[in-house]
């Protein structure tokens, strides 16, 4: 089909175009007055998604596009719903219960009932560029969804403090029953701490243990002198019953070393006396008298010496005796002062262990008692609801301009379908697609202008064939002959 024929057609058939999109308009016009009119009412939220000052969970996450989507399907969900319901106190509401009782027959929950119907006229829009969301309700009055739109936004507030405060309160109750677990087992570790250190006598176990090492490594050092000194007399001792003349005792004693001087003077005297008067003279007896009380005398002071020897030997011996019992007895002191330390040290670890988790729990227990008493949600009311002036629908305008729109196409599709069902020559082409014979002229119509006929394309002549055929002539009239 030619723009030429599609002309024709939609003039030849202009009535009916004309009446379909009049009845298109009309009924389109009739529908919008008749229908209520509805008046929407926008508050407006913005999530904050900054860090919680007190309990610090919100993370990068946060930040996602996820979490606008999130607090939209909140919104809209039925807690939020719910305690809307709860805040007007709509089950109250008469005319909701005659509604409900109506509807459902009493059956069923009333408050989720009522939820779910003035749910359907909310509508949730979050921005794209910001976390601003707009809370819109629509409904046929406009204080009525001024005020839905307000409570709404008062509940979801609520909702998102509900949702940070009610998982707190539980970790709270949790905290505290581990606190108190944990608050137990710290005194009884305590106790049986105290109760250690007064069996054992040990209050500090570090410094004790400390003045128990420096006995036992004094007592070390007396054993190793006293073993020296041992060593010493005992080697003296020998020496004092193999060859006492030759102990350096008796040789550094003044009193043998002068009894060795009168022996040694008495004995060149007697010498001299035995020479001049020989033996048997009085003073050479007497010489020898003398010189026997000197070696007496000599004998019994190597006696005196060797003896006092003697006696250093076994005071030496005991010494060293008294001293490694001591020590012995203090490292068995130190020894069982360490496994004491050891175990004092595991209960002490136990004290701190036990501390350690008490504090923790303790410090964790605050945090959750703080969230859990707090009022902050993140979410902040930017303005209010007010009541609608202007209806928003029904739009009698637009609705107007689209059935205008869509009327005419459906003229146009009505009419070229009338045509294809009855069709008509209005035209030289419709000759040529009809029975293909070419058309040699045209009668215009009396009264056409050239003008018109030019502008409608009818003072086109068409290409004549070169092959000789039947020649037909048709009139412009558009009503002059049938297709067939």
């Amino acid at each position: 089909m030619t723009f030429n024929q599609f002309l024709r057609i939609i003039k030849a058939r202009w009535i009916l175009v004309l009446l379909i999109v009049i009845l298109a308009v009309s009924a389109t016009l009739v529908v919008s007055l008749l229908l209520p009119k509805s008046y929407t009412a926008t508050a407006t939220v913005m999530a904050d998604v900054r860090p919680d000052p007190i309990a610090a969970i919100a993370s990068a996450g946060s930040y996602s596009g996820t979490y606008l989507a999130t607090q939209v399907d909140i919104i809209k969900s039925a807690n939020v719903a719910q305690r809307v319901v709860r805040n007007l106190r709509l089950t109250e509401n008469q005319t909701m219960r005659k509604r409900w009782e109506s509807a459902t027959d009493s059956k069923g929950d009333l408050t989720a009932w009522v939820a779910e119907t003035i749910g359907r006229g909310l509508e949730v829009k979050p921005s794209r560029e910001s976390n601003v969301i707009e809370i819109n309700y629509d409904g046929a009055d406009p204080a009525f969804s001024a005020t839905l739109a307000n409570a709404f936004a008062k509940a979801y507030i609520e909702s998102t403090v509900q949702i940070k405060v009610d998982p707190a309160r539980q970790y709270a109750e949790f905290f505290e029953d581990r606190a108190r677990l944990a608050r137990e087992k710290l005194e009884r570790a305590r106790t049986k701490l105290a109760e250690a250190q007064r069996e054992k006598g040990i209050i500090v176990t570090d410094e004790r243990l400390d003045v128990e090492n420096a006995r036992l490594n004094e007592l070390s050092t007396q054993v190793s002198g006293l073993r020296a000194l041992k060593a010493e007399t005992s080697s003296r001792n020998v020496q004092a019953g193999n060859s006492p003349d030759q102990l350096q005792d008796v040789l550094n004693n003044a009193v043998v070393a002068g009894l060795k001087t009168d022996l040694a003077r008495a004995e060149a005297r007697l010498q001299e006396l035995s020479e001049k008067y020989g033996d048997a003279h009085p003073l050479v007896l007497e010489g020898r008298a003398n010189i026997a009380s000197l070696r007496d005398k000599i004998r019994a002071e190597t006696m005196r010496v060797t003896g006092s020897v003697r006696m250093n030997n076994t005071v030496a011996t005991s010494r060293e005796a008294d001293a490694v019992a001591a020590f012995d007895a203090q490292r068995e002191r130190v020894l069982k002062l360490k496994d004491a330390r050891s175990q004092l040290q595991v209960l002490e670890r136990e004290v701190e262990s036990a501390q350690r988790v008490y504090d923790s729990i303790q410090e964790r227990l605050s945090q959750t008692s703080m969230e859990s008493s707090t009022s902050q949600s993140g979410i902040y009311l930017l303005s209010q609801a007010t009541e609608p002036t202007h209806s928003t629908s029904p739009r009698v305008v637009l609705n107007t301009l689209v059935s205008l729109v869509l009327g005419a196409l459906l003229a146009l599709m009505i009419a070229l379908s009338v045509e294809l069902y009855d069709r008509r020559v209005r035209g030289p082409i419709d000759i040529l697609q009809a029975l293909d014979m070419p058309v040699i002229g045209t009668l215009p119509q009396p009264k056409l202008k050239q003008g018109k006929r030019t502008i409608l394309g009818l003072g086109k002549r068409p290409a004549l064939p070169t092959t000789t055929a039947a020649v037909a002539v048709a009139t412009s009239s558009s009503d002059a002959f049938d297709a067939a």
